[in-house]
């Protein structure tokens, strides 16, 4: 077969697709990655062949011009609530400005237009695209090709998108359109896709590495696939070679906010709330040139360490909920303890507390007294290892996978 993946600029949600993109190749299939420029150094670095198409998206430029900010780092959701409700005022208007804000953004014109240009070349025979990234199934419909979506965290988008439908015939009737069907329809007409369908928003099915009690019920065809981490290039360093003497715990903010703001959206000086607990603190957090600050003698700071080699060596975990982070300690089987400022955090959150596999906390001054009920209870390492054992580790791999992306191909070309 030939595989077209296809995602917007953005290294974490790029990362996600990497195995199954190798699964492909190994298995003698044809496997090219298309997206912005800025993402083709990454797509190199990880061994796959880059096919840089359109121009990079300007999102955060237009945020910024809009009055936002791309450090969202004190949280964020709709009116100030982290959690939207599941009403028309909560998620319905949300959804609307999430499509025809940020999702028009980061699929602009020049991207759609130049991914189509490729898939005229290439013709694949399937279009692999992670949630955010419809210009996929836009070019999959202009050349004919099966397309699936990959998606790595749980389906808030789609959840979102239930509330919408579910609810837009009692909302005012300039607000009731699908903001996706006025925005792709002309794109299908304008590249010979046909008219706008439900399978534009899901994909004609979906390969999903989310548990299965993590999951929203939503009614969509689910290939299950385990996730595999990857760090980008990355080598481990030296004192991890050796067994940690006393409970090791990372402390992680990710490299999204990094990468966008160029900070981390931990303060290290809130460190300082960790000092004097008989613990390894890793905490994978940079300095701000100039503003260096000390921290505390049972803390190590590293700019980046690849958390595949980390974090099974970890009592626990702490971060933002990040879904690259997520998913690596649920297959490490490493409780996990997170500030649940966002939606998507919040969601995970309860999952990890349903399944006593982890903990959340509004804000970061819960972090100490959280993370010392975590270490004082073994059940919590016993049910994340439980969750990795009988949910994580039981989904097929990505080399298992491809023989059912094969048939599903030839039945929906």
């Amino acid at each position: 077969m030939r595989v077209l993946f296809a995602t917007h600029a953005e290294r974490t949600h790029f990362h996600s697709m990497i195995p199954l993109a190798w699964a492909l190749r190994a298995a003698g299939h044809e496997v090219y990655v298309a997206s912005q420029p800025a993402l083709t150094e990454d797509i190199t670095q990880a061994g796959l062949t880059a096919v840089p198409v359109g121009e990079d998206h300007a999102f955060l430029r237009q945020l910024e011009q809009a009055g936002g900010s791309a450090d969202y780092s004190g949280g964020f959701g709709q009116d100030g609530d982290v959690e939207s409700p599941e009403t028309w005022e909560g998620q319905g208007l949300l959804y609307r400005a999430f499509v025809d804000f940020y999702m028009r953004g980061i699929n602009n014109d020049a991207f759609v237009e130049g991914l189509v240009d490729f898939a005229r070349h290439f013709r694949p025979d399937l279009v692999v695209w992670e949630p955010y990234t419809f210009a996929g199934p836009v070019a999959a419909r202009a050349v004919g090709a099966a397309h699936a979506r990959l998606v790595f965290s749980p389906d808030l988008l789609q959840q979102m998108r239930r509330t919408f439908l579910r609810l837009r015939d009692g909302a005012p009737e300039d607000q009731r359109t699908d903001p996706l069907e006025p925005w792709l329809g002309p794109l299908l007409d304008r590249f010979g896709g046909g008219g706008f369908a439900e399978d534009m928003a899901v994909g004609q099915w979906t390969v999903d590495t989310v548990p299965a009690d993590a999951r929203f019920p939503l009614d969509v065809h689910r290939v299950p696939m385990r996730y595999v981490p990857y760090n980008g290039p990355a080598a481990v360093p030296g004192w991890l070679h050796a067994p940690p003497t006393r409970p090791r715990v990372c402390l992680t903010a990710g490299t999204t906010l990094r990468n966008q703001a160029g900070h981390d959206s931990f303060p290290i000086g809130d460190l300082r709330m960790f000092d004097g607990l008989d613990i390894e603190l890793i905490a994978t957090l940079k300095q701000v040139p100039g503003e260096e600050q000390e921290v505390p003698a049972n803390t190590r700071l590293v700019d980046f360490v690849p958390l595949l080699a980390l974090l099974p060596s970890c009592a626990a975990v702490v971060h933002y909920g990040g879904g690259g982070t997520w998913n690596t300690a649920l297959g490490a089987g490493v409780p996990q303890l997170l500030v649940a400022n966002s939606w998507f955090a919040l969601h995970k959150g309860r999952h990890l507390e349903s399944v006593g596999a982890g903990l959340y906390v509004a804000q970061r001054g819960g972090l100490r007294e959280a993370l010392e009920r975590m270490l004082d209870d073994p059940s919590f390492g016993a049910a994340a290892r439980r969750l990795r054992d009988e949910q994580i580790l039981a989904q097929p791999t990505p080399a298992e996978v491809v023989p059912v992306l094969e048939k599903l191909t030839a039945d929906h070309r």
